[in-house]
């Protein structure tokens, strides 16, 4: 019984250290999986499927600017093909998943004494995660742009506003394809500083900026403990890196975009 006794403690210790072993091999992978290499399309669909909306915080160079929502929505119809705006089916129909929606909507105060700039942003995919619809809105007291483009029309239709009357222009896709063509169009409702950096662009085969992501395991610090996540990664026109960082259910956590431009979901901000 005495070496019984001698022993108990050991062994429970032993136990407990084996447990959190254990525990903390499942939450990190043991250190294998950090880093490792995911699907760009599997984290994709989780963005598109998160649970909830994400709220977040825009800096820049850690002066915070403005905030924005980020949401994402599947969308049902009924396999006759006819939308249910019903709480219920009729009896013989079932809904099955026709659409991905992202809807983004914020603001920003870019710097004193500029007027605030207000945005929206409604987004359709196809199930197979092809856009379908997009649709844009800018506004700063007094002017407004609006934006609107669809796959299927192979058409971007571009609005200004503002006191002194309106101006409206629709792009074939092939004609975004030479940016000196429609940038010379817009140098008179836009600022000339817009269009300075643009300038020297060549004509472009396809429509893409150049995005090619790729995906990771890992993991961020949020207060004293640490979250896995996944890390998406990507190089805008060749130079600028962009950074999201994704919970494992989608919710958009943190993105770094060039020149100091941060948005952090206000989870974060406050820890």
């Amino acid at each position: 019984m005495l070496m019984f006794n001698r022993l108990y403690f050991p062994l429970i210790a032993l136990f407990w250290i084996i447990m959190n072993l254990l525990l903390w091999r499942a939450e990190f992978g043991g250190g294998k999986e950090f880093g490792s290499a995911v699907p760009t399309e599997a984290v994709w669909q989780k963005i598109l499927t998160a649970p909830d909306d994400s709220t977040l915080e825009i800096s820049s160079s850690g002066k915070r600017i403005g905030y924005c929502r980020w949401g994402a929505n599947a969308g049902e119809e009924l396999a006759a093909g006819k939308i249910s705006r019903q709480d219920y089916s009729p009896e013989g129909m079932v809904k099955q998943l026709s659409h991905y929606t992202i809807d983004l909507e914020g603001n920003v105060l870019p710097a004193q004494p500029a007027t605030r700039v207000r945005f929206n942003l409604h987004l359709e995919f196809a199930t197979d995660h092809a856009w379908r619809e997009l649709s844009v809105r800018v506004a700063t007291r007094p002017s407004v742009w609006t934006i609107h483009a669809t796959a299927a029309d192979q058409r971007l239709d571009l609005k200004y506003e503002d006191e002194t009357g309106n101006w409206t222009r629709a792009f074939a896709f092939d004609e975004l394809r030479d940016p000196r063509k429609w940038i010379e169009e817009l140098a008179g409702p836009l600022p000339p500083a817009l269009l300075g950096p643009a300038a020297g662009l060549e004509r472009q085969k396809n429509l893409s900026p150049g995005l090619k992501w790729t995906a990771r395991n890992d993991w961020l610090k949020i207060g004293h403990s640490r979250a896995r996540v996944y890390r998406l990664q990507a190089q805008l026109l060749g130079h600028y890196e962009v950074v999201v960082i994704v919970s494992r259910v989608g919710e958009i956590l943190r993105v770094e975009l060039p020149n100091g431009l941060l948005l952090l979901n206000e989870a974060l901000t406050n820890l």
